[in-house]
């Protein structure tokens, strides 16, 4: 999702089954719609009555008998997810280029959906990254239901994505949540391509708003330079950042500095975790609005100057994963790296003397 330049908080420098399918059920139809579609305030009230107590046009409830427009998501959710008819529609605001809603049902069942005028693929990688996440057991991670293109005839927007609704609340024990996430990258990969020790990701997604491929490679120092830190140089076409960047993908291959690692196993990874996407449901730690890839686990900390991880955070995250001194400091500024890259090619400005100087101090 679309995101704020960042400040620093610490010193940390589609179609899918109704039974949660698996991230390459997601993946097999993106790219596969486009078109466009008229935003969700457009769209007719199709029986849903402005409720009284409302403060705003925001909340809707559905008249008893109404059917639902045909192609719409009040329709889709009452044919496809056993939760009975719609009772509500809650109006949750917007982002730049998403709408949010909650849909209540008979059952008691809530669901949180986004509806958009784009096409499919940004909510086919969020459901494919939320999916797996999910299917770790860690986290408090929405179950999601459905990523891809709306009804034929729809009048919502042009694709949508439904998900369990959970109710957030503020970071809560930052110990637990260390504890959490190393236990999230520890988790056995949930598609076979990683099983097998790849990385990457069943389909390509979005970092922010920008473009992050996630083609499986074999090996992390190619997947990361290439997919990583010389697509970031790419998209910035600056000669000195690109001149810059090569010698630092030079230097970290001919000094080993993902040697002392081992054998990296590929992690399920967030892959945007600033303090914008990390909360707590009913207070277990919760992540959203992923960007997710199965990567090196160390390459989590990439946004830390953005996240306010505390001490205690780090030392339950190493209890579960240990740290790997060697090289250690020459990895998080790499990761760094990625992410400042990305903030220059997102909002430009300051962020370029930030990304100048990380790969000057990592060629000093």
């Amino acid at each position: 999702a679309r995101k704020p330049p960042c400040r620093p908080l610490s010193d940390d420098r589609m179609i899918t089954n109704i039974t949660a399918p698996s991230p390459p059920s997601l993946a097999s139809r993106a790219g596969a719609f486009a078109g466009v579609g008229r935003s969700l305030p457009d769209a007719p009230t199709g029986g849903l009555r402005r409720s009284p107590s409302s403060r705003s046009a925001s909340a809707l409830r559905v008249a008893a008998g109404a059917r639902a427009e045909p192609g719409s998501v009040r329709e889709w959710i009452e044919r496809n997810l056993d939760a009975g008819a719609v009772t509500d529609v809650s109006r949750g605001g917007s982002s730049g280029w998403a709408e949010f809603s909650t849909y209540d049902t008979e059952s008691g069942k809530r669901f949180f959906v986004k509806t958009s005028r784009r096409d499919p693929s940004m909510f086919i990688g969020e459901g494919a990254g939320l999916n797996a996440m999910f299917e770790t057991n860690t986290l408090a991670i929405p179950r999601v239901y459905y990523a891809g293109a709306t009804p034929e005839g729809s009048r919502e927007g042009n694709s949508f994505i439904v998900m369990d609704h959970l109710n957030f609340g503020g970071r809560g024990d930052q110990a637990e949540f260390g504890r959490q996430l190393a236990l999230m990258h520890a988790a056995t990969p949930a598609v076979e391509e990683a099983k097998a020790g790849k990385f990457g990701f069943t389909v390509d997604n979005t970092c922010g708003d920008t473009p992050q491929p996630n083609g499986w490679m074999d090996d992390w120092t190619q997947f990361f330079t290439e997919r990583r830190i010389r697509h970031q140089l790419r998209l910035a076409r600056d000669p000195t950042l690109t001149e810059l960047g090569e010698k630092v993908c030079e230097r970290l291959v001919r000094e080993g500095w993902f040697e002392p690692c081992g054998t990296i196993k590929p992690s399920i990874l967030h892959g945007d975790l600033w303090s914008g996407n990390i909360g707590t449901v009913d207070g277990k730690p919760s992540v959203f609005d992923p960007a997710v890839y199965y990567g090196h686990s160390e390459a989590e900390f990439g946004m830390s100057w953005c996240a306010g991880f505390s001490q205690k955070f780090y030392d339950a995250y190493f209890e579960v994963l240990p740290k790997v001194e060697e090289h250690f400091e020459e990895r998080r500024q790499l990761y760094l790296l990625y992410h400042y890259l990305n903030h220059y090619n997102l909002f430009g400005g300051g962020y370029r003397g930030q990304c100048v100087g990380i790969m000057k101090g990592l060629l000093a």
